[in-house]
């Protein structure tokens, strides 16, 4: 089926669904500069096992690993800037064409391009913690302490270890994700842009639903699902779409 043909379709099942939710993951993200993780010859794991550096066991028994290279990763997101998807998922918000967005991503793209209800089902890279009690900081505190030797960077209440609030390999999932399996399991449609669908339990999401539009570059396991498969970049077929809607 051809491109045109099937942005009329998406559209068609968006306007037709009584709640529509969204869920994002790393391909939404790679038109503001920031690498996906998966894709063939570009992703951030083909030369580096994520369990590795970004996991909690590092993070407690290789704190000087974690903060030298994982918290690198996690710090180099912070200054892009959100792309035409992200601000389209903010206007069809607005508008009520969807309920909301959840996001694996840690980027803070949906929050700067001015969408309201979104789930952060991996955490973001605005925050951070303390293990010992619980204190909150900006992740600004923790990159200062960080550029300043102090590895693992302390709380200055208690002494105990500040970590950045993103779920890291051993982590549990946060309540969001309760949140946004709730938020799923009342919508008759979920848009998945930009995800491989391949890591749970977020993949899970998908078949709670009715109905499916899966916008991504690479193939995923649920395309056999899907209403509507659309292989483009994500701020083209959303361009598309939206057009179609409004008009």
């Amino acid at each position: 089926m051809r491109s045109e043909d099937l942005f009329k379709k998406a559209a068609s099942l968006i306007k037709a669904s009584k709640k529509v939710m969204v869920l994002t993951g790393a391909g939404i993200s790679t038109e503001s500069g920031i690498p996906d993780f998966r894709s063939p010859g570009t992703g951030l794991w083909e030369n580096m096992d994520p369990t590795e550096i970004l996991s909690t066991q590092v993070l407690f028994n290789y704190p000087e690993k974690f903060y030298k290279i994982g918290f690198k990763i996690l710090s180099s997101m912070r200054n892009a800037e959100p792309n035409e998807a992200h601000y389209i998922l903010s206007e069809m918000e607005k508008k009520g064409v969807i309920a909301g967005v959840i996001t694996q991503n840690i980027d803070n793209l949906h929050q700067k391009a001015g969408s309201k209800k979104i789930y952060e089902v991996h955490g973001n890279t605005r925050e951070g913690s303390c293990l010992r009690c619980g204190e909150k900081v900006s992740f600004e505190v923790l990159e200062r302490k960080v550029e300043k030797g102090e590895i693992p960077p302390r709380c200055d209440k208690c002494n105990g270890i500040l970590r950045p609030d993103v779920v890291l390999f051993g982590d549990p999932m946060p309540y969001a994700f309760d949140l946004a399996v709730k938020e799923v399991q009342e919508s008759d449609l979920l848009i998945v842009i930009g995800s491989s669908l391949v890591v749970a339990p977020v993949n899970f999401l998908p078949g709670m639903v009715d109905r499916l539009i899966i916008i991504n570059a690479t193939e995923t396991p649920y395309d056999y699902k899907a209403d509507v498969v659309i292989r483009e970049k994500a701020s083209y077929a959303l361009r598309n779409i939206w057009d179609l809607i409004k008009n």
